[in-house]
């Protein structure tokens, strides 16, 4: 396989942020980086641009993380309640899973990736559960949420009482 080096000078998912010098295989480069100007290649010239480059990611990162710090805090303070709907005994329909967090969430004014939200497997119980939200990658916020029942719960196990 042919390999070639490139600059980035925009920040690609999984592969590096702006001002990295990379290894990528060539037909990459020269089909998905260089026509969206994700990259340039490098020579003498290019190489100038390194530094600068990397002065504006410097920057660029602390304004992200700050910004990611400011929203774990509004997250912890955050304790949204999911409504369902339910049968006898308060057995729920359905489960609850990432997405209805993030629906509660951007309910609330919090706008997050739905990709961002992990529940660890879909609950299927009322009560309270804890969900992981990736903010940046250093920092991760684990969201405590209420599930309750949407109607009044009725217990078929035990008769009631007519007066």
């Amino acid at each position: 396989m042919a390999y070639t080096e490139i600059l980035l000078t925009k920040p690609v998912d999984n592969l590096g942020g702006e001002g990295e010098q990379v290894r990528v295989k060539a037909g990459y480069a020269r089909n998905f980086l260089l026509p969206r100007k994700f990259a340039v290649t490098v020579n003498k010239a290019n190489r100038k641009q390194i530094e600068s480059l990397r002065k504006a990611r410097a920057v660029r990162e602390q304004q992200e993380l700050g910004a990611a710090r400011e929203l774990a805090d509004r997250l912890k303070a955050t304790r949204p309640a999911i409504a369902v709907k339910t049968g006898e005994g308060g057995k729920m329909f359905g489960a609850v899973t990432a997405v209805h967090v993030h629906e509660k969430l951007t309910e609330a004014g919090i706008g997050i990736e739905r990709k961002k939200v992990s529940v660890p497997a879909p609950i299927k119980e009322l009560g309270k559960h804890t969900a992981s939200i990736k903010v940046h990658p250093e920092i991760t916020v684990d969201l405590e949420f209420e599930i309750v029942s949407e109607n009044a719960i009725v217990d078929s196990g035990t008769p009631v009482e007519e007066a």
